[in-house]
C-alpha cells in the first residue's frame, strides 16, 4: 500500500489558532503579509517586515508560521476561501445558464478585488506546492460548474466532470493572465471569459448530440 503523501513542514502553520486572541494574530499576520505583497512587492516581502506591519513579534510570527512560505501558501488558501465563499453564496435556479454567468463573475470580480495581490499570489502558486485543502476547494468550485452544466443539459452525463473541471481551468487560466497583464477593464473580462465558457460547451453540445445519431 502506497504511504500517504507527507506535507513538507517548513510550508505547514506550526499550529491551529482555537482562541480568539489566537485567531486574531493569524489574521493580522497573514493582512500583513498580503499588504506588503501588494504595495512593495515581493522584495520588501520578509518575516520582520510582516511581524512589524502586524503588530506582532517575530517570536509570535514564528509560533504559527515556520517560513516566509508558510506565510504565503496560507494567504493564498485565504484568498481561495474567500473565493469559495462568493461561489457558494451563488444559487443555481432553474436557468443553469445564469448560474455559469455568475460564477464567471465571481471569479473575475475575485481577481480584481485586489488585483496587486493577486497577480503576485498566481505567481506563488505556481511555484509552490498547494496544500490538501487548497486542491479541495478546488474540486468544490468544479463541483458547482458540474451542477451548472447538469442543468443545462448540453454536455453528456459522462462527460459532465471532465467538462466541469476543464471549465474551472479556462476561467482560472483566463483570469490569472490578465491579472498578470494589468487588465482593469472588468466588462472586457467577463466577456472574454464568458465567450471562452460557452463556446466550449457548446462544442460539446455538438458532440453530445452527433453522438446521438
Amino acid at each position: 500500500m502506497a504511504s500517504k503523501k507527507t506535507e513538507d513542514p517548513s510550508l505547514t502553520p506550526r499550529k491551529t489558532p482555537g482562541q480568539g486572541r489566537a485567531v486574531a494574530t493569524v489574521a493580522a499576520i497573514l493582512e500583513a503579509a498580503a499588504r506588503i505583497l501588494e504595495t512593495e512587492g515581493l522584495a520588501a516581502y520578509t518575516t520582520n517586515a510582516v511581524a512589524a506591519l502586524a503588530g506582532v513579534s517575530i517570536g509570535s510570527l514564528y509560533q504559527y508560521f515556520p517560513s516566509k512560505d508558510a506565510i504565503t501558501r496560507a494567504l493564498i488558501n485565504r484568498e481561495a476561501e474567500q473565493l469559495l465563499e462568493d461561489v457558494n453564496s451563488i444559487e443555481i435556479t432553474n436557468d443553469p445558464h445564469a448560474g455559469l454567468e455568475l460564477l464567471i463573475r465571481a471569479a473575475v470580480k475575485h481577481q480584481f478585488r485586489r488585483p496587486g495581490l493577486a497577480r503576485l499570489l498566481d505567481v506563488e502558486e505556481i511555484r509552490l506546492p498547494m496544500s490538501e485543502d487548497y486542491v479541495r476547494m478546488g474540486r468544490e468550485i468544479a463541483k458547482k460548474f458540474e451542477r451548472c452544466l447538469a442543468g443545462t443539459g448540453m454536455v453528456a452525463r459522462k462527460d459532465l466532470a471532465t467538462t466541469s473541471r476543464d471549465l474551472a481551468s479556462i476561467v482560472k487560466a483566463l483570469v490569472d493572465a490578465a491579472g498578470q497583464r494589468g487588465e482593469t477593464n472588468e466588462p472586457a473580462l467577463v466577456a472574454r471569459v464568458r465567450k471562452a465558457v460557452f463556446g466550449y460547451i457548446l462544442y460539446s453540445a455538438s458532440q453530445h448530440e452527433a453522438g446521438k445519431r
